[in-house]
């Protein structure tokens, strides 16, 4: 059973052996899964079933087989009433590019039975809490891709829902655009007390987002964990330093530098941006101090240093080899 709760243990989700079954693919395979309060990550390749679960508990496309509620309403039957308490922002843009940011959430405010002063008042407020209230009166197409997604947050938002489903929120934008968007969501729980599901084919991402991380396959549960179950930490130390004029490639200077003091040292990997951090093997605070004196030497500057955790995504590589090893062994 599927089940996202608040934290007075108040259901807001629960669905019992859900299946979707199309004439030639199966999307949702009786997943059976628990999940508690907080922003939950629901993670899977395209074509998971991430979508198709959403849409199910909005009420908008029809289970094959199992049964699901969502803030103890039946979807099958209660599936407008729903849409009222739920925020919902679709991974596709479906924005009108004619009107503005402010013209299309009052709208999508009044559409989900805010009378009109607070509609505006709300919007204003939500606008502000996304980032576009400066220019929240310009056409939504002249708007970049970041602020595209902001507009389609700020509609999920504006009627103050109890939970708020989020279908790939970082797609289309560039490292900083993803960083800020995740921290908006990360936000609309511990600012607003909203619950959170966030879908997103990419694991690594969700490590500091999501309290909690459903992770689906072929419509198949893999694996339901909280995300400091997921990870460990190891003694594998991540550096990461700025170039300078001296050393435009700082972190290949200073891997050069550390394997000349003999120390073993690799290139990050797993998530965007990782190419530029360096691991190596901690051993003890002598290595710390190492690395320190190393920056300093070079003059490059340290943007962080800190023990490392496993990526989501290598955890679950490392199950798939285990599975793989079993099978063969068998």
């Amino acid at each position: 059973m599927v089940r996202v709760t608040t934290v007075d243990d108040v259901t807001v989700i629960a669905t019992e052996s859900l299946s979707k079954r199309f004439p030639r693919v199966t999307a949702l395979d009786r997943l059976s899964v628990d999940i508690g309060p907080g922003v939950t990550g629901l993670v899977g390749a395209n074509g998971a079933g991430k979508s198709t679960l959403i849409k199910i508990l909005l009420g908008l496309s029809p289970a094959t087989e199992g049964r699901a509620e969502v803030l103890g309403l039946d979807v099958a039957a209660k599936g407008a009433a729903i849409r009222e308490r739920v925020g919902y922002m679709p991974e596709h843009d479906c924005l009108p590019p004619d009107v503005s940011a402010t013209e299309f959430v009052v709208h999508m405010a009044r559409m989900s039975g805010l009378p009109p002063a607070a509609a505006r008042e709300r919007t204003a407020d939500t606008l502000r809490h996304v980032g576009l209230y400066e220019e929240r009166y310009r056409p939504i197409g002249g708007y970049s891709t970041g602020m595209k997604q902001r507009v389609k947050l700020a509609q999920a938002l504006v009627h103050d829902p109890q939970l708020v489903f989020l279908d790939e929120p970082t797609n289309g934008l560039d490292p900083v655009g993803r960083d800020d968007m995740l921290g908006l969501i990360r936000r609309i729980h511990t600012d607003f007390g909203i619950s959170v599901l966030v879908t997103s084919h990419l694991l690594g991402e969700l490590e500091r987002t999501c309290d909690h991380v459903v992770v689906i396959d072929g419509g198949k549960l893999l694996r339901s964990s909280s995300t400091t179950d997921f990870t460990q930490t190891t003694t594998t130390l991540a550096v990461e330093v700025t170039d300078t004029d001296e050393h435009p490639d700082g972190t290949r200077a200073l891997r050069e530098a550390l394997h000349a003091r003999g120390m073993s040292v690799e290139a990050g990997s797993g998530l965007p941006g990782a190419g530029h951090i360096l691991l190596l093997t901690a051993q003890g605070e002598e290595t710390y101090d190492l690395v320190r004196d190393v920056v300093a030497d070079l003059g490059l500057g340290l943007v962080r240093m800190e023990q490392r955790r496993h990526h989501i995504s290598e955890v679950f590589t490392e199950d798939e080899q285990r599975k793989e090893a079993a099978v063969h062994g068998s």
